[in-house]
Order: C-alpha cells, then sequence, then structure tokens
C-alpha cells in the first residue's frame, strides 16, 4: 500500500531530521513517495536526499512563499495516484513501524473513508531524542473573535484500554492521514493562510462521508514552539521587500472562513453532498452562528454529541465559579508535595460540566504562603447551572487523596442571544 507524505516545509532545519526518521522508522519505507514544497534561502544547500527517486520537490525561494495552505496546495499537485495520503509539517519524530500501524488502524476502523488525524505529542529537537508518548485528541478551546474556533491538544483519557480509535471533531493540518482520493475530494484551498484551515478541512471532510478519527495509539511527536525556526509571518513584512504582507493575505483569508462558516457553501473549497453542514454542527457540538459550543464539546468527550434543543445555543451561558478551600481540611499530602488537584464543577444531578485540574504554576501558587484558606476560580461555559465544587488532590506517589466538596459560588457573565 503506497503512501504520498505531504510536507510542507518553510525555512526548517528539522525538515531534513524529519525525513530521515519518518524514513528510518517506517516498517516499509520503499512505499512512501514524498511531496515536499521547500520554502528556503539563497544560502540554503539542495539536500542530497531530494535526489531519492521517492521524492517529490517544489522549489520555492522563500519570498515566493504565499503561506502554509498555499504550499499544501501544490503539493496536492504532485500526488500521482498514491494509495494514501499523509500530511505532516516538517518537524516530526516518529515511532518504530508507524506506518503499518496507521494502514492497520485505518483497515480495523471499519469505516469506508477513514481519517485518522490528531495534535501530536510534543518534543524538543534540541533535547535527546523522545522516548515515550501519548496519543492525544483534539479539544475545543474557544472561538477567535471573529468567530473562527481554536483547539488544544489533551492526552486520550485511558487510552490503554481502548481497543478502536475515536471518533473526532476535528481535523489536525500537521498529521492527517487518510485515503489518497483525498486529494481529489477535498482539495486544499490556496487561498487560506493560517487561521481557519483545520475547521474548514474538518467539515469539508466530514460532509463528503469521511469518518473522523483520533488514534489510540501514540504514533508522531510534534515540535509546538516554533521557537528554533523563522515563521512565515517574520518574513512576510515590507521590512524584508514583500509587497503583500502576510497580514493582508491573513484578514483575506479569516474573511473567507468566517464567511464559510456562517454561509455554508457547497463545491470543492465548500462543503460536499454526503452530509450537510447542519449535521457537522449538531455532531460536533458548535454553533457557529452564536460561536458556542455544547457542554460534551468543552469536556471533550467522544462525539456524536446527544441531541439537543433546537434553541441550545441561547442558552448557553458563560458562568464565572469561585471555590473558597480552608486548606486544614486537606491531607498533609495534598498540600506538602501534590502532583495535581482535580476541580471540578457538578450540576443539581451531580454531572460534571466542567473540569479544570490545578497543576504546574497554577497549583504552586495555590500552595504558597500559611493562609487557612485558597481561592480557585474557574470561568467556563455552559447551559446547566453550576450546583456544587469538587476539589480532589492526588499525592505525588500518584494516589488519589480524600475529596472536598461545597457549594457553587456562581455568577454568570454572558448569556448567548
Amino acid at each position: 500500500m503506497s503512501i504520498f507524505v505531504s510536507i510542507a516545509a518553510y525555512r526548517d532545519p528539522e525538515l531534513l531530521p524529519t525525513l530521515r526518521d519518518c524514513l528510518l522508522r517506517a516498517r516499509y519505507p520503499d512505499d512512501l513517495y514524498f511531496g515536499i514544497c521547500w520554502q528556503h534561502a539563497a544560502d540554503e544547500a539542495i539536500p542530497s536526499e531530494f535526489a531519492d527517486h521517492r521524492m517529490r520537490v517544489i522549489d520555492v525561494p522563500w519570498q515566493n512563499s504565499q503561506g502554509a495552505c498555499w504550499a499544501r496546495s501544490e503539493i496536492m499537485k504532485l500526488w500521482d495516484g498514491e494509495d494514501f495520503f499523509l500530511q505532516l509539517d516538517s518537524h516530526h519524530r516518529f515511532v518504530q513501524d508507524w506506518d503499518a500501524l496507521l494502514l492497520s488502524l485505518a483497515e480495523g476502523s471499519g469505516a469506508a473513508k477513514p481519517l485518522l488525524t490528531t495534535y501530536g505529542a510534543p518534543f524538543d529537537p534540541r533535547s535527546a531524542a523522545p522516548e515515550n508518548g501519548e496519543p492525544m485528541q483534539m479539544d475545543f478551546d474557544h472561538f477567535t473573535a471573529d468567530g473562527i474556533p481554536m483547539f488544544r491538544p489533551r492526552a486520550i483519557p485511558d487510552w490503554r484500554d481502548l481497543q478502536r480509535p475515536l471518533r473526532a471533531r476535528f481535523v489536525s493540518a500537521h498529521f492527517l492521514f487518510t485515503l489518497g482520493a483525498f486529494i481529489e475530494d477535498v482539495p486544499y484551498d490556496p487561498d487560506l493562510y493560517f487561521h481557519g484551515e483545520e475547521i474548514t478541512l474538518a467539515i469539508r471532510a466530514f460532509t463528503r462521508g469521511y469518518t473522523l478519527l483520533h488514534p489510540h495509539q501514540h504514533l508522531v511527536w510534534h515540535e509546538y514552539t516554533r521557537d528554533y525556526r523563522t515563521k512565515h509571518w517574520d518574513d512576510h513584512v515590507q521590512a524584508q521587500g514583500i509587497e503583500l504582507e502576510w497580514h493582508a493575505r491573513d484578514a483575506v483569508s479569516r474573511g473567507k472562513v468566517c464567511q464559510f462558516l456562517t454561509m455554508p457553501h457547497t463545491g470543492p473549497f465548500g462543503c460536499g453532498v454526503e452530509r450537510s453542514f447542519a449535521e457537522y454542527e449538531a455532531y460536533a457540538g458548535l454553533s457557529f452562528t452564536h460561536r458556542v459550543a455544547q457542554d460534551a464539546t468543552l469536556q471533550g468527550l467522544e462525539p456524536p454529541n446527544r441531541p439537543a434543543t433546537p434553541a441550545w445555543a441561547t442558552e448557553m451561558r458563560d458562568w464565572r465559579v469561585r471555590i473558597v478551600l480552608d486548606r486544614g481540611t486537606l491531607q498533609p499530602e495534598a498540600v506538602a508535595d501534590p502532583l495535581l488537584w482535580y476541580v471540578g464543577v457538578h450540576d443539581a444531578d451531580n454531572v460534571e460540566i466542567h473540569r479544570q485540574d490545578a497543576e504546574g504554576d497554577e497549583l504552586r501558587w495555590l500552595l504558597q504562603g500559611n493562609t487557612g484558606q485558597t481561592m480557585i476560580e474557574r470561568r467556563f461555559s455552559s447551559a446547566r447551572q453550576p450546583a456544587t465544587w469538587t476539589v480532589w488532590p492526588m499525592s505525588s506517589s500518584g494516589e488519589w487523596l480524600a475529596k472536598t466538596v461545597g457549594t457553587v459560588n456562581a455568577t454568570v457573565l454572558f448569556e448567548a442571544d
């Protein structure tokens, strides 16, 4: 089974380590064919690896680049009928036999059009090679001011007990594996720049009958910080001799995305006809018009969401919950050296409507000083009225300690209209 691997690389010194690791860790490296959009500076030498017959390379001086989506659109033109399509960034590491695992997951999914996607586990290319990782899922984070949903990675809960991939709401642009026919079904829109790329891919794929899935096995690592390399938006400014600056491209792109999310259409860069845009909203638990997400979506529960009332989007409210915790009621291990504090908010039926654990810097801040009380604040959206809160510490050894439960002091910050 041949795999066409799409990699858009912008002035990235990690491109070659990524290519080498990709081939080294593959079980069937001879069945990999790479489409690479190499956007580079004049002083960057042509890598010798590009002479490999498996490499199809578009040579682009960085000044001529039009952004990531444009580059990925150009790469799709290099597809030569390979059975599968894998889209990556240029800064990854791979588990052993990653290709065989992907093929097995796709076949075992039972879906006619499986699409395996996720945010990879993080790694630092300046450190030792990563050894351990967890499979990740994409959770809804927030809507931008102009209405584009943003996402965040989270380790899949209890992934070791899973026997199949999770159904997914969203699509990652840096790790997307599916049938080769995807290139014809969901061609990349070269007019898009950055924000909005992933949500439009998700909707377009879903409405064309693709089954969105998160692998329940760890497959790749991804570098997130971008702090070791030059970014497109660093270069593409007038001071660098660029006539059309990055923010102008971004403004046009965002306008196109926002129009699609509020006035969806069919066509090559629009929706398909196998499912409707409204079906995607119901499946994902989002309202693009009202810019709100259902409780199950906010909690990152596996879709599809339960059927909701037609007015659900206008019933959402933004809450601020303040928890005043008497530290004297906690076990010594919960204060001396905890790993984390579970912090959950529940409705009157004791159903969790929000969870955001206190850990890391926040937990250290909460534990500083010798005051008798600690105040924790949480802000979130929900259609349900918060009733109780729970703080449940975990010791540094991983043991859950005694819970503390109290009545919520909640304030409504915003009601959808």
